[in-house]
């Protein structure tokens, strides 16, 4: 009887660890099938990284929506991976260990846009165009290359909702009073965060 009893228990406790298990093993693949759960989730970090690197919010949602649906284990088969879509030297140049933790993924890639932004004169389509075929197919093409998967992939970040001629640098400048009394006003985010007294 008390056999019969260990076994029952251990069946349960087998099946419960298998559930638990596919559970996690199948958080990712869910992340693809319920967006608005994920985009809720990463918001938060989205918005922080925006106003850190003065980069329009919805833009980077326009890119994490085309290149990963908001899916944090998503990898093409190029090897991007995450939800910016970070190819491994890329994400290696940009500080990033791990490509799949959503907060160095869009950190890595919206510093990585911002270089791009920078090169480009914050014209989006060629932006846009570096950030899917790499900067040295715009160099090689003198502009967008004729590429039809990064021709594709600009209509499909415009039509999800960044439809702007230009993604515009806006210079952030930040306040503090110093521990010295001083005002303090500056426009690196760093910086900011380091003076500021804390709460």
């Amino acid at each position: 009887m008390v056999i019969r009893e260990s076994r029952k228990r251990a069946k349960i406790w087998n099946l419960a660890l298998a559930l638990i298990m596919g559970a996690v093993l199948m958080a990712p693949a869910l992340e693809a099938f319920f967006p608005e759960r994920s985009i809720t989730a990463y918001n938060q970090i989205i918005q922080r990284v925006a106003r850190k690197y003065s980069i329009d919010s919805d833009l980077i949602h326009s890119i994490i929506r085309v290149e990963s649906n908001y899916n944090a284990a998503a990898v093409s088969p190029k090897g991007a991976a995450g939800l910016m879509q970070l190819m491994p030297e890329t994400a290696r140049e940009y500080g990033v260990n791990n490509i799949h933790d959503p907060v160095e993924n869009i950190e890595g890639g919206v510093r990585y846009l911002k270089d791009l932004i920078k090169a480009f004169d914050g014209k989006t389509d060629l932006v846009l165009a570096a950030y899917n075929a790499g900067q040295e197919a715009i160099k090689k093409y003198g502009g967008i290359p004729p590429y039809a998967e990064t021709i594709k992939y600009i209509q499909k970040i415009r039509q999800s909702g960044y439809d702007k001629q230009y993604i515009r640098r806006r210079t952030v400048i930040y306040q503090f009073t110093d521990k010295s009394g001083r005002r303090v006003f500056t426009n690196d985010h760093n910086f900011y965060q380091a003076g500021k007294p804390k709460s």
